[in-house]
């Protein structure tokens, strides 16, 4: 594994993005702990970040159900930081998440729709090859604006969030790289210029989903 010096700092802040185009990071508080109110679930509190936004943010606390806490490995990050931010990203993909600059801490339900028994997986939803594309044209951009490059395409919790392997994100990061949108080395790419040029584009999209989202919980409201 590459663990250059510019590799090891564009691990620092991971910018993961929407389907519908938000460029969000995450800010999980660990560990999990047991609630405190009787009910038999655990919590972790967590901050879901807007990018490219005057401080928009989320505070959201992750209920995890005994259901869910019975079949999984563990409750340290390595075993549910990808699940637990392909939750959260979930949600905001069904506009359940409103953004604010201030805020009371919203509970979010961690359970068992987000898994699937009978093949013994997580599923967040199959998306098409298009749309697992866009995806990572939009993260390639999003984290160079935000963090810098290069960034990890590589990283396991995309793949379980479009329901994929990594080894099919990779092959169609290879389409990106074809198309001279990326330069790629191994599973880290940077951006072209060619991408860079299409920052309204991402931007546009990025207005497009906020202002959707700001409408139906302002119908929800009243």
């Amino acid at each position: 594994m590459d663990t250059s010096p510019q590799k090891e700092e564009a691990q620092g802040k991971k910018v993961y993005v929407s389907l519908s185009g938000l460029p969000l990071s995450f800010h999980l508080e660990w560990p999990f702990h047991k609630s405190t109110s009787g009910a038999d679930f655990w919590v972790l509190h967590a901050d879901i970040a807007l990018e490219n936004s005057l401080g928009l943010h989320a505070p959201v606390a992750v209920n995890l159900s005994a259901t869910v806490r019975e079949m999984m490995s563990s409750l340290e990050p390595r075993d549910a930081e990808a699940p637990v931010i392909n939750a959260l990203r979930k949600e905001v993909d069904r506009r359940q998440i409103e953004f604010l600059k201030s805020g009371k801490r919203v509970p979010l339900q961690f359970s068992s729709r987000h898994y699937d028994f009978k093949r013994n997986k997580w599923v967040f939803g199959k998306a098409t090859d298009e749309e697992i594309g866009l995806l990572l044209a939009r993260k390639v951009y999003w984290q160079t604006k935000m963090a810098g490059g290069p960034v990890w395409l590589g990283d396991p919790t995309e793949a379980l969030y479009v329901e994929t392997s990594t080894a099919h994100v990779l092959d169609l990061a290879q389409k990106l790289r074809r198309q001279e949108v990326i330069t790629l080395e191994g599973e880290w790419a940077s951006a072209n210029a060619t991408l860079m040029a299409q920052a309204e584009k991402f931007e546009s999209d990025m207005r497009a989903a906020l202002t959707d989202l700001e409408q139906k919980h302002a119908y929800e409201r009243g």
